[in-house]
This record gives C-alpha cells, structure tokens and sequence, in this order.
C-alpha cells in the first residue's frame, strides 16, 4: 500500500531508481531531522503537506510516515533508511519476537521449500544525539505503589504494548524464581498484568480511573508532574538513531547519506580551536588540544614560534582557552565547523 501510495503521489515522477528515505512526519524528532537534512545537503520541497518529496540534488526520495511506523517499513526492506528513536525500534523487535513466538506455537512458522525469503529487520547506523528520553513506568504520586513489582496483576496503561508486556513478564517470572528467564519464556508468557493499549494522553489514565500505572515516554518530566505522577523505572533510554534496511536498494547511497549526516552531528559537537604559540611550549600546548587524531602545526614566518589549529569540543572550550593562555598561547581563535567528512575506514 506505501509503494502504491507513493506513486499515486508522484504520478508525474517515479520514485524507480530512488533510495527511499523514512522521516518522522510529525511529532518531537520532526524539526530537528529536517534540520539534520539539511546540514546534510539533502535538498528537497514538501508539496501541500504531502508524504513524498523527491531530493533535488540526489537519487533519493523522502518517505513521510509516523516515528512508530518507521522501523516496519525499514525491517521490511520497504525503505531503505530511516529516522526514528530507539525507543520506537525495541517496541517493534518486541513485537517481532511476540509474533514469531505465537507463530512457533501454532507451527505456522515455516517458509515454503525453496522460497527466498529477503532479510528482515533493521540495523543501526548511529546515534543523532538529539530526542533524548526515557520509557519509564509511572504512578500516582500520592498511590500505594513504589515498584514495578508492585503493579503485578494491575491494569497498565500504554502505547507501547510489546515493551510493557516483555517488562512485566521479566518481572513476573522474576516473582516466580526464574531470574534468568530467556526471551522464549518471556514472549510466551500468559500475564496476570492487564496491558491496556493507549494511543494518546497516556499521562491521564491514572486520574481517569482507567489504569493504575502507565509506561510512557518522559522528556523534561513537566508532563509526568502536572498529572501527578512520578517514575518508579526505566524501560528503555532512547534517542533518535538512523537505522537502515539490512538489504538496502543501494548501499553505496546509504552510505554516502551516513557519511554525510556522521559529519553534520560531528560539526554540531566540535569547533575549530587556532592559536599561535612558541615552539618551546608547543608539548604543553597540545597537550590541551590533542584534536580528533592530531593538531595541525604550521611554522610561522616569527622565529620559534608556530600555529596550531585543532578540533575541540564545543562544551570544553572556554576551559581550553583559559588553560592555552596559562601556557603561553596567544590569539587564540574560535571557528564554527559547518560539516566535516572523515575516513569511511
């Protein structure tokens, strides 16, 4: 259905030849993965809010879809990379397990002789290093449970069902004695906790009366307090990643649009530190700015004296500036990195 709606929205242009490319449509990942696109020089137009736009500058088609969705069109080889949180792609490898698992059981699993099938699943590519937050199980404040253990046989409320269930059956075979329960044991379990799926405004199901704890995603944990709850534990960690299908239509591609992005999120965390110094305190000098794999250092024309230029986190740069003038350093310059490529190797 993607595939035929793409084309419906492309009558004119065909996405044949095109590395399909899964952007969050909406949602708190939307504006900083436009941003990340076009540092990266991904250039492209959005007709009336439509779900496909073709790049301009490459072969290459952005696929607009919600973040939950993401890693299922890119497991299945329908797109080849995406942008979504990791978050996002646990609790679709935790239904994936939950399927296989029921599928075993009922000796559905078994593809026909001969058949080819193609990979499925996604791999990571890296971190983005933004959309930080936590899944985590959240209660009533002023309630009687402290945790998670406690909310056994209670009625939660979610929208990321597989991640709940796989949580409170680790914690119920924990109850049991078996610590160490496999992921067999686990997917197969019959809960005595009722799962109950939620597709928004999770936070007011507590005060609403419809669960007695929640499993929902926590930013800030301004929204988590405004509804009177608090949380008791973590699920998942999570920011946003790119992942990628582990059959792309064209991996050379997906690896330049790596390359490219790799050095966006390298010139967002660096900055280009330039100082003159003499050559008698140079060991000093970079010994505080070391750089990614070594300073530049060029002679100038002043006898026994040279200029360094090294990459330097942009968080610890005030503190390297005030420790280059401790060692003699002088017009000591800071430059912003727009974008930078290293080694594929």
């Amino acid at each position: 259905m993607a595939h035929i709606k793409a084309r419906k929205l492309t009558s004119s242009q065909s996405l044949e030849g095109r590395l399909l490319f899964a952007v969050p449509k909406k949602g708190r990942l939307l504006q900083a993965s436009l941003n990340l696109l076009e540092g990266a020089d991904i250039q492209f137009r959005r007709e009336n809010r439509l779900d496909i736009a073709l790049v301009k500058n490459l072969p290459i088609a952005l696929v607009f879809l919600p973040a939950a969705d993401i890693p299922t069109f890119v497991g299945e080889g329908r797109v080849d990379l995406g942008i979504t949180g990791y978050d996002q792609v646990q609790e679709h490898d935790a239904g994936v397990r939950g399927v296989a698992r029921a599928r075993r059981q009922s000796g559905e699993w078994s593809a026909q002789a001969g058949e080819e099938t193609k990979p499925q699943g996604c791999d990571t590519v890296m971190e983005l290093g933004f959309g930080a937050c936590k899944l985590q199980v959240q209660v009533p404040v002023k309630g009687e449970y402290a945790t998670g253990k406690d909310l056994i046989g209670k009625n939660i409320g979610t929208s990321f069902v597989h991640l709940a269930q796989e949580y409170f059956a680790r914690l119920e075979l924990e109850q049991e004695g078996l610590v160490d329960a496999d992921a067999s044991q686990i997917a197969g379990r019959k809960l005595k906790t009722k799962i109950i799926e939620l597709s928004g405004s999770v936070e007011a199901a507590c005060a609403l009366g419809v669960a007695d704890g929640i499993v929902d995603l926590v930013e800030s944990g301004e929204t988590m307090k405004a509804a009177g709850l608090m949380a008791i534990d973590t699920v998942v960690e999570s920011s946003a990643i790119l992942i990628k299908s582990k059959a792309p239509s064209n991996p050379e591609m997906v690896d330049l649009i790596a390359a490219r992005i790799g050095g966006v999120i390298t010139a967002q965390k660096y900055v280009l530190c330039q100082y003159n110094v003499e050559r008698t305190r140079l060991a000093d000098a970079t010994k505080i700015t070391p750089g990614k794999r070594a300073p530049t250092i060029t002679s100038l024309e002043a006898e026994g004296w040279v200029a360094v230029s090294a990459m330097v986190e942009k968080k610890r740069i005030a503190t390297v500036m005030d420790d280059l003038t401790l060692v003699g350093a002088t017009d000591i310059i800071v430059l912003d990195i727009h974008n930078t490529r290293g080694s594929r190797a």
